[in-house]
């Protein structure tokens, strides 16, 4: 099984802020246009961090789709939990899925590059060799819902709003860029901190969510609402049925339909979630056709439940495709802002009497591996070994700040339990040792004492099916003389304490970049730590980390980047943050056999995208109509 819990909406695209780098010469390179002041000035109809970009100009399509796809039909998963709200930016609210389709940004990503963007709302960009600022320049086709162009007011006013009554996570995100100019209607720029993370800054800009100014003018841009937002994206609202269901429909007007970033894209009329209050309803209601399409997160469900009589009958389809990216962060985290915290042997200790190998034998049928790192399937990205004498060079300055075990062992892997007995007592042995070393000593009634006060641990949980899980870890913690509590609450007070970081330990998963930047301050950075409603669950603040963070957004090559990664993944490991859990490389997936997409077996290496890339297929739907199945 695999928590899934996200993060708040981010500003970026796949899950990172990417950046700037410069190629000249080889086909799809930035192209060199010119000086100002002395300086070479680059136009380009996109950014890339790393090399040249795969795509040139011109470009009919990315590889990955097939332009010829039909539009139409309907594709519908499930959520969890609940929702009250279709503004996903705000702190107020809990924003319903797949909310921030109504918006377009001024760059979009792919699938199949890493660290590359090109234009959307900008058909072309200019900014010098030392990317102190960016001039995005606007397709004046670009048109909100109402009809309304989209101006470069509205894309000031966007950043504005956000930093100011955006979520707080907005105004670190920004922290480097200066200022946000119109200089005329469809020509934006933007001018960065010199002294910022500038490999990262354009892609930050260049990822805003866009909002119309018109429309605030009479709101309260910081009030959730279930109105749905004006924005330029692809699709609008369709239904809303709070905390239920929500639907998207496909707009056909979408001024940006044809435009290459968008070929072969978009293709189903409607797009649905519906929502659950746990895991194993969903499923339920997966296998009665409330929904027809489903990722697999539960692996008991996975080995013993895909066997009814719709996949007999072939009606729906059931297959295991890899997955190339970053496996996520998921795990047990601490809220280092509550004292009890702060002695690292203490969360040593807590980790090791979490049994992964008696879990993964006894409640998972062996489907998971253990998570070791922050960069866990990474490929290259995860530290191993001893440090290398790239990553020495980035650790020895801030050695007063980071663990000294960084320098003397081997990145950490938490330690091997039994596979067939619970209560491993090797390993527990050595967890009351180093709770013992703590000050954390057993007293006459069997619980653990340190100057009086009792050692007393929540773990938060809102959803049931999780239980199998947490309750086996709850009885290995009591067995170390700890107090260990299980708290399941709904999922509106979930997320509530957790934007408010009223927790002591939490299971959260994020999705980490195969090329990290500056957005690793909102999870690890000293300056998110107790901005409410941040990403950073386990409240970190040191120095060192902050500097590591600095040295990944500042790489100006992939092998500095990669070095830099290393070492923040050894140094967030040897402090014992969170207890990691596991992960699978691969996408365990299920849907009605109605669909068809542009791959086999093959995804883009950095996701299926099966809500834009797969397509309503009319054939195999009448196949099914003509059986009763649908």
């Amino acid at each position: 099984m695999t928590r899934a819990a996200t993060a708040r909406p981010a500003l970026s695209l796949g899950s990172a802020l990417f950046a700037l780098s410069l190629a000249l010469s080889a086909p799809g390179a930035l192209a060199q246009d010119g000086t100002q002041d002395g300086k070479t000035i680059i136009t380009s109809h996109g950014v890339s961090s790393f090399g040249e970009l795969k795509y040139p100009e011109g470009f009919a399509h990315f590889d990955y789709v097939n332009p010829e796809a039909p539009k139409g039909g309907e594709m519908s998963t499930w959520a969890f939990g609940t929702f009250d709200s279709l503004t996903p930016y705000i702190l107020k609210g809990n924003a319903a899925a797949m909310s921030t389709a109504f918006y377009d940004s001024l760059l979009t990503g792919t699938l199949d590059e890493p660290d590359s963007m090109y234009g959307l709302v900008a058909e072309s960009v200019e900014y010098p060799e030392s990317r102190e600022w960016i001039i995005f320049h606007m397709r004046p086709e670009a048109t909100f819902r109402d009809g309304t162009p989209v101006t470069a007011e509205d894309v000031v006013f966007s950043f504005n709003i956000l930093v100011e009554k955006g979520l707080p996570s907005f105004r670190v995100q920004f922290n480097d860029i200066e200022k946000a100019e119109a200089l005329d209607e469809h020509t934006v720029k933007f001018t960065f901190d010199p002294e910022g993370p500038l490999r990262e800054l354009l892609m930050t800009a260049g990822g805003l969510p866009i909002f119309s100014k018109a429309y605030y003018e009479d709101r309260d841009f910081a009030e959730s609402s279930l109105e749905p937002p004006m924005g330029s994206g692809a699709y609008e609202l369709l239904s809303v049925d709070p905390g239920r269901s929500v639907a998207y429909k496909l707009r056909d007007d979408y001024w940006a339909k044809d435009l290459p970033v968008n070929v072969g894209q978009n293709n189903f009329d409607i797009l649905r979630v519906e929502y659950f209050a746990d895991y194993t309803t969903a499923f339920e209601a997966f296998k009665g056709g409330a929904y027809t399409y489903r990722e697999e997160y539960q692996s008991r469900i996975w080995a013993t439940g895909y066997n009814f009589p719709a996949i007999e009958e072939g009606t729906i389809e059931v297959e295991t495709l890899p997955d190339g990216r970053p496996a996520g962060t998921q795990g047990f985290w601490f809220n280092l802002r509550r004292e009890k915290f702060q002695d690292p042997r203490l969360r040593e200790a807590i980790g090791m009497a979490f049994n992964f190998e008696w879990a993964n034998e006894s409640l998972f049928y062996g489907l998971y591996d253990r998570t070791d790192s922050f960069w866990e399937n990474s490929q290259t990205l995860q530290a191993t070994g001893m440090p290398s004498e790239a990553e020495l060079e980035l650790l020895e300055p801030i050695r007063e700040h980071i663990p000294e075990t960084v320098f003397t062992d081997e990145a950490f892997t938490p330690a091997t339990s039994s596979s067939t007995e619970l209560a491993d007592r090797r390993t527990l042995r050595q967890a009351g040792r180093l709770l013992n070393e703590a000050g954390w000593e057993v007293g006459d009634d069997g619980f653990r004492y340190k100057d009086g006060e009792r050692l007393i641990i929540e773990v938060l949980n809102d959803s049931p099916s999780f239980e199998r899980i947490i309750n086996p870890y709850i009885e290995n913690l009591k067995r170390l003389g700890i107090e260990a509590r299980a708290n399941r609450v709904d999922a509106a007070e979930a997320q509530e304490r957790q934007k408010n970081f009223e927790y002591d330990i939490v299971t959260q998963r994020f999705a980490m970049s195969q090329t990290p930047g500056d957005e690793l301050r909102s999870v690890f950075g000293s300056e998110t730590a107790d901005v409410p409603g941040s990403s950073n669950i386990a409240g970190l603040k040191n120095e060192g980390v902050d500097t590591l963070i600095r040295a990944i957004a500042d790489a100006e090559s992939r092998e500095a980047l990669t070095a830099a990664v290393h070492a923040l993944d050894r140094v967030l490991r040897a402090m014992h943050i969170w207890v990691p859990q596991w992960y699978k490389g691969v996408h365990n997936i299920a849907y009605l056999d109605a669909y068809s997409r542009p791959y086999e077996d093959t995804p883009p290496a950095y996701g299926l995208g099966v809500m834009s890339l797969w397509w309503w297929d009319e054939d195999k739907a009448a196949e099914l109509r003509a059986a009763g199945a649908l």
